[in-house]
């Protein structure tokens, strides 16, 4: 096949075929003997411009370079002092217009042509099966033409290009809008400034695609950072996604992003020109027009095939050579070729019908397991940590992971110097899959739970009902500085700007010793430490002096009450006028409000209880915290009024909080837990016990996001 990549100049325009990249390469010869002799003068601007976009389109499209960083370089400043000299020379889609000077300081958000939708999720042959079987009801056909691509594990991006021209990149956002990032995008120069859509009568197109870094681009990154004394990056998929919202586009350029243009969202062009073009008519098409106009999309990955049983043979495929890839993937995507049959299949709010990511099986990997340590969390609970050889699992090294409690190191039979097995559960948190008693040569040593607290040596205690152990000592520091964590974080006083480094950093510096000490901080004292700047402290002073106009609610919930969450929390400040209030209440009064119950309200009780916690509420009032109920949340009216909610799992478009504040709004009432006074279990991706539990109730109804939009609707 002869590879037709068009670029386009004011004056040119040049297929990539072999004739051209012979021609391209005879200019390249030509200007780089000017450069060591007479000079590249202006007449030579154009032929520049080509020669320099051929060869980054070899360098980074094709991972085929045809001549050295050096001579690129020598190429590129020629071409900067032309430009220079005569800025009105410069063309949009100049190589040199790539680099720009940086961002503002704000992304602004820009609306997606057409709704960026997430994938339904598979992950073994049966679901596919299933799927395949759904998608022939809406099709009505027997046996359907798919297209198998990978499932780039990075960033997405839109990207909208007009009358040839890029005009503008955008994250992914939630999906209706994201932020615009074009300057940043510029920086990928796999992503073509220009592209001769034209030729197939297009005018505007928004295609969709991945940022990626790839696995050389990652260590090498890594390894510059450790030599500048700089923490490393987690993964490349998060180097990636972080890179996008850098504000310097130098710093973006430094890191050697690539991208994969995956699939057009929309085409502006007469309805009748499309038919002129069969690259219009499939998904496989589109794949195939992307990669001859210069981008990186799976034309070479992607397989057509036809019926789900070809489909299953090239995932397992694929699984197989996963780790010989130059990026990371985390599945594979399958869609209905034919974009005529994707169109009469339709969408859902949340996913097409036409498409479906198969996810890879966790990864895993071997280590020996060293040492436990124990760690004690806010509410006292004591977690063992294994503490393993590095182990690369999925593009991120794991050294730690959590044991949970003394009942699972007895259930793995893990002993010290054990081989285990390890993997990324959803490629995400590490968990150790068993140990290979079968390796052990007699060296192990038996794990052995601490029976007093390893940072304030007090007795542990562990309740009947409970398999965690536990530090009862109140004023344990490791306690301490988990509930000031705890306070400080998003969802509770929102502290920005603290975290939880500067919460131990100050703690150890003595300048902080409670959650009330928060408010008498001494920023002056702090200003003059290494790493703080005025502006800095200045805005953690704002955002410290925000918190306390935060709702009642958020205040409850940031004491760290065991079992009590933010619905709890509601539901604790909607019953009082005053927090203090609530010391006056019995254990009865408490299991009289909505979803709390015997074991929650115990835990009010007791806290409310305590002296110490009084006197701290206290002294938060007197530091200006709102303890009294000025916004309390008033029962709306609505069609949902009575009705009661819970929301589990990752909803696709919507955050939980987002969720349960609209339900609020129509008169509904969030409980905190499945029992027989919920009404809809409302269930995302990756549910979990709570699911579980609710399928067991005959009168909880569960129901998708979409559903319960519906219900707002009606």
């Amino acid at each position: 096949m002869i590879l037709q990549l068009v670029i386009l100049s004011p004056h040119l325009k040049y297929m990539y075929s072999t004739d051209s990249t012979k021609q391209l390469q005879q200019t390249t010869t030509q200007l780089l003997q000017l450069l060591t002799t007479d000079g590249i003068d202006a007449t030579k601007t154009e032929d520049l411009r080509n020669v320099l976009r051929f060869h980054e389109y070899r360098y980074y499209v094709l991972n085929d370079p045809l001549i050295s960083d050096y001579e690129y370089d020598q190429l590129y400043k020629a071409l900067e002092k032309i430009e220079a000299a005569d800025p009105s020379i410069i063309t949009p889609d100049s190589p040199t217009q790539r680099v720009a000077k940086g961002l503002g300081n704000d992304f602004k958000k820009v609306q997606h042509l057409v709704p960026m939708l997430s994938l339904e999720n598979s992950y073994n042959a049966d679901d596919l099966i299933d799927w395949d079987r759904k998608a022939k009801e809406a099709s009505g056909l027997d046996t359907i033409e798919y297209c198998v691509e990978p499932k780039f594990d990075g960033a997405s991006i839109s990207l909208i290009y007009e009358n040839d021209l890029l005009t503008r990149g955008a994250t992914r956002g939630d999906g209706t809008e994201g932020e615009e990032i074009t300057t940043n995008i510029k920086q990928i120069r796999s992503i073509p400034l220009s592209a001769a859509f034209s030729s197939y009568g297009i005018k505007q197109i928004e295609i969709r695609g991945e940022i990626l870094m790839s696995k050389k681009n990652f260590k090498a990154y890594n390894d510059q950072l450790a030599e500048e004394n700089l923490p490393p990056l987690a993964n490349p998929r998060n180097a990636a996604s972080g890179s996008l919202r850098i504000k310097d586009a130098k710093e973006v350029a430094r890191r050697n992003l690539e991208a994969f243009l995956y699939h057009v969202g929309y085409i502006n062009m007469n309805e009748d020109e499309t038919k002129q073009y069969p690259e219009l008519q499939t998904h496989s098409g589109a794949l195939k027009m992307m990669w001859e106009l210069g981008f990186r999309s799976p034309e070479k990955e992607k397989k057509i095939c036809k019926g789900i049983q070809e489909v299953i043979d090239y995932c397992n495929e694929f699984e197989q050579k996963r780790d010989t890839l130059p990026y990371e993937i985390d599945g594979m995507v399958i869609k209905v070729n034919d974009l005529q049959l994707q169109e009469k299949m339709g969408m859902t709010s949340h996913h097409p019908r036409w498409a479906i990511a198969y996810k890879f099986k966790a990864r895993q990997g071997t280590s020996k397991l060293r040492a436990v340590e124990y760690q004690v969390g806010r509410t006292g609970a004591v977690t063992p940590v294994a503490k393993i050889d590095p182990v690369a699992i999925g593009g991120v090294t794991v050294t730690s992971i959590s044991l949970h409690n003394q009942d699972f190191i007895a259930e793995k039979d893990l002993m010290i110097g054990d081989t285990v097995l390890v993997e990324r559960a959803g490629d995400v948190i590490p968990y150790i899959v068993k140990s290979m008693a079968e390796l052990r040569n007699g060296s192990e040593e038996k794990i052995i739970f601490p029976t007093h607290c390893p940072v304030c040596n007090s007795k542990l205690v562990k309740p009947e009902e409970e398999a965690v152990w536990r530090c009862n000592n109140y004023h344990c520091e490791a306690q301490l500085v988990e509930r000031i964590i705890h306070f400080t974080s998003k969802d509770a006083m929102d502290i920005r700007g603290m975290g939880d480094a500067n919460v131990r950093k100050f703690y150890e510096s003595g300048f902080l010793k409670d959650i009330p000490g928060l408010y008498r901080l001494p920023f002056d004292t702090i200003k003059k430490l290494e790493g703080y700047g005025a502006k800095s402290v200045d805005n953690l002073q704002t955002a410290l002096e925000n918190s306390k106009k935060q709702p009642l609610y958020r205040l409850i919930y940031a004491l760290g009450i065991r079992f009590v969450g933010e619905a709890t929390a509601k539901t604790l400040a909607n019953a009082t006028k005053h927090l203090l209030d609530i010391a006056g209440k019995s254990l009865e009064e408490l299991q009289q409000l909505e979803d709390i119950g015997p074991r929650v309200a115990g835990s009010i009780h007791d806290f409310f209880s305590n002296e110490e916690n009084i006197a701290m509420l206290k002294e938060l009032e007197s530091l200006g915290l709102q303890l009294n109920n000025e916004q309390k949340e008033s029962k709306h009216e609505g069609n949902l009024s009575g009705v009661t909610f819970l929301f589990t799992g990752t909803l696709p478009t919507l955050k939980r909080s987002q969720a349960e504040q609209m339900a609020e709004e129509q008169g509904g009432s969030i409980l905190s837990g499945v029992s027989a006074k919920l009404n809809y279990l409302v269930v995302g991706e990756d549910a979990g016990s709570k699911l579980e539990k609710a399928k067991k109730i005959s009168t909880v109804k569960i129901i998708t996001e979409e559903e319960f939009l519906a219900l707002l609707k009606n």
